[in-house]
Formats: C-alpha cells, structure tokens, sequence
C-alpha cells in the first residue's frame, strides 16, 4: 500500500480523489506535477528506527523550546536532526533506498550533501494563532496552508522577501502514521514552473551570486497568486517507511488538523531534508 493523496481545485473546493501507489512512477510525473511518491521502502523503514527515538528527544530537550509555535501546535525544529551529510544518525545506517536513488540517478543530485534534518510535527488544533503574528498572516496560515517557496525568507521589518537558500530538492520523510486530516503536507501541482517563470523574469540580467539582493516579495506574491487560481492542491497522509519528493520551486504548505484527524500521541512527524546545492544559478535553471 502506498502513499494516498487527494486533491481539491484552487482554493479548497472540489471532489477528493485518491491515489495509491504501489510502483515507482516515471519520471516525467515528478515534472508534471511537482513531486513524486515512494512506497514502503525496508531500508527507509530501518533508517526511521534510528531516526525517531532521536527525533522524539528533539521534540522534547528544553532547548529546543523556542521551536514550539502557533500556540503550541506546531514545533518547527529547524535542523533538529543530528545527521551526519549522508543522513545516517549515530547508531544507524546512512540515508538510503528508493528515494535517494531516485535523486542520485534520475535528478543527478546524490552529490548534494544532506543537511541536518527539520523534525516538523504539528498536533490537534493547528493552526492557532502564535504569539506576535498578525491577523493577516494568521489568516493566510488558517486559509492558504501557510502556501509557500523554501528558500525565501522574510527580512526586517516589513518582511520583506529575499532568496537566501538555494535548495536542490526537499525530501520529506514521515516517521509515525497520520491521516490526511491531521495537518496534511499540501503541495500545488505543476506549481514549479509558474514559479520558475516568474523567477527567471526577476533575475534576468542579475547574476546569480547577486539574486539574494532583490526584494522579490511582489513577484512572488503575483506568482503564488497565480498558482491559487491555476494549479491542483494536492494533500496527502503518508506512513513510515513511505516519502515524497517534491521540486524545490513548488509551492507547498500545511493544511489544518481537523477534528476528525487520527495520529497517536507524536501528533504529525515528519523529517524534511533541502540540501543546498554549491551553485546557485541552478537553483532556477535545474530541470
């Protein structure tokens, strides 16, 4: 049994439909449609074993405490995982099975080193409202799944956007079950190239080692706006020992954990690792 997926139309409306997969699917789906599923995998299965009693003791050591937002419903825990640049946490083995093979032979990117993993969990009753943030951000959490491009980070005090991480892919890793219904991974489908387009039309001229320098916030929203209003939104649940991939210019977010959600007592636990890749121009001129 595979990863099950199902989607709405822009917006939040629409019929679900659900999608099980048992094989690896072709390369062109992950470009179609901005990520691409993995099945059960044995040997993801044993990197989980070793990975999530560490990732548990994340949750929990006092000084990751600062990671604990949206009141108390989502700890974000940045680099939370210590793994070492091939995945492997002391102990167990290094990262491996169908999705890294997936990026070593079908994205050429196994060259890219694996940083410290993010422990994202969210649990009953994302999204509240966190300390300081505005209604207007809040309302886009609640509403729009918090939709956003990694790598994109928000500076001074109008939070203001400027690209300052250069990702080669995201990879994200569920390490205990939950369903769909408790604060999905949400991705908009084929939302890479909208975002690739109005990158390239920003950058032009600018050399890549000087795009951090532009305030980008305006064509961004323009373009995000566009993926709303275009492109498929896409949550799914997945299961240890399954994973996702999902293109680094695609935009993707976090539903919200409704009442009829079903995870046990480590909420919804995933590990998220984005590899930085040395060269930045292609950040946007990769496939």
């Amino acid at each position: 049994m595979g990863l099950a997926c199902h989607s709405r139309e822009p917006g939040h409306a629409g019929c679900p439909y659900f999608l099980t997969m048992n094989t690896i699917e072709p390369m062109s789906v992950f470009f179609e449609r901005s990520w691409i599923s993995f099945p059960h995998d044995p040997l993801l299965a044993t990197w989980i074993e070793h990975a999530l009693p560490l990732a548990r003791q994340a949750v929990s050591a006092p000084e990751n405490a600062e990671w604990l937002r949206c009141g108390g419903t989502w700890f974000v825990g940045v680099n939370a995982l210590p793994n070492t640049p091939d995945g492997a946490v002391p102990g167990g083995p290094k990262l491996a099975g169908l999705a890294t093979d997936f990026v070593e032979k079908v994205l050429h990117m196994g060259h890219l080193n694996l940083d410290r993993a993010q422990i994202s969990v969210c649990y009953p009753g994302y999204p509240r409202k966190s300390e300081g943030e505005s209604d207007a951000a809040f309302r886009f959490r609640r509403d729009k799944d918090a939709a956003h491009l990694d790598g994109l980070l928000p500076e001074g005090p109008d939070r203001r956007r400027h690209l300052r991480e250069y990702h080669g892919y995201v990879l994200g890793i569920p390490l205990v079950s939950s369903d769909a219904a408790a604060a999905p991974f949400v991705v908009w489908e084929g939302s890479h190239e909208i975002m690739r387009d109005a990158f390239a039309a920003m950058f032009e001229g600018i050399p890549a080692e000087d795009w951090g320098d532009l305030d980008v916030t305006t064509g961004y929203q323009a373009a995000r706006k566009k993926v709303f209003e275009t492109c498929r939104r896409v949550e799914f649940a997945t299961k240890p020992g399954e994973a996702y991939l999902l293109h680094r210019l695609a935009i993707h977010g976090v539903g919200p954990w409704e009442e009829t959600a079903q995870a046990g007592p480590d909420g919804r636990m995933i590990a998220y690792f984005r590899p930085e890749n040395a060269r930045k121009e292609e950040w946007l001129s990769a496939p």
